[in-house]
């Protein structure tokens, strides 16, 4: 019997065994990708900006506003006076919280996006000796008279959001002689020191209301810098017009101290 042999061919490459299938399906899990994706809301606030014009984003408000409270029974008069009129008068003296309800019902209704805008003017009249001339833009000019409505609206708001509305213009300070020939719509117009008015700058400020427009004027008679004050005059011819409202404080209201109290009530004799 012949027994043969086949000689190997090396030259070919070897077929490795392929191994036995478990039953099991097996699949190429790709590698995580990053989860720092914007979310859909994300992304339709960002289109919403890009379409707007507006390139900066707008700050998170991620923290709750705090309504502010009054402190005694003439600021709640005060307040509710502010909710259902459209013109507000609050006359009083020095430290009975005027302006400090005026701007903290101004930055509510803004922040909960009530109200498009929030424009501030006081007629810009120095106490005692002026400064002289003042370097800088308008702004900066202009930002020394509104130093209150600073503190108590970066308080409301946070100061991030705060900077960023007055460069979004979402709140505008605005010298009281550059408002003639404005409409005001859909704002709140903060009216501080307006004692300082003259009878024609209270006047042309009046009359820039328009639709959807709440004003609020504070001042105190007693410390006008001019001798005759708009805001004396104002208040005789308007105070019995509808929708428009006279709150006034006593020195019995004070309540920035007691010895703010002790030395108004000094000054009166």
């Amino acid at each position: 019997m012949v027994k043969l042999t086949v000689a190997r061919d090396f030259t070919k490459p070897t077929r490795k065994p392929m191994a036995r299938n478990s039953g099991k399906t097996h699949r190429i899990v790709p590698a995580n990708k990053s989860n720092n994706r914007p979310s859909q809301a994300e992304k339709s606030r960002l289109r919403t900006e890009k379409h707007s014009g507006n390139s900066e984003p707008q700050p998170q408000r991620n923290y709750t506003f705090k309504e502010v409270q009054p402190l005694n029974f003439v600021q709640g008069e005060y307040f509710d006076a502010i909710k259902h009129n459209d013109i507000i008068f609050g006359i009083g003296s020095a430290g009975t919280g005027k302006t400090f309800i005026a701007a903290s019902y101004a930055a509510s209704e803004l922040f909960h996006k009530r109200v498009d805008k929030v424009i501030l003017t006081r007629p810009n009249i120095e106490t005692g000796r002026g400064l002289g001339f003042l370097p800088g833009t308008l702004e900066e000019k202009y930002a020394p008279y509104l130093l209150p409505f600073d503190a108590i609206f970066s308080r409301a708001l946070g100061k991030g959001f705060y900077d960023y509305c007055l460069k979004s213009k979402d709140i505008d300070p605005t010298p009281l002689g550059f408002l003639r020939g404005t409409t005001f719509d859909d704002c709140i117009v903060l009216v501080d020191e307006a004692q300082n008015c003259t009878r024609e700058e209270m006047k042309m400020l009046l009359s820039r209301i328009g639709k959807n427009c709440k004003m609020i004027i504070s001042g105190d008679v007693d410390q006008a810098d001019i001798p005759d004050s708009g805001l004396s005059d104002a208040i005789h011819r308007l105070d019995r017009i509808l929708d428009i409202e006279v709150v006034r404080f006593m020195d019995d209201d004070i309540v920035r101290s007691k010895m703010c109290k002790q030395i108004i009530l000094a000054y009166r004799d």
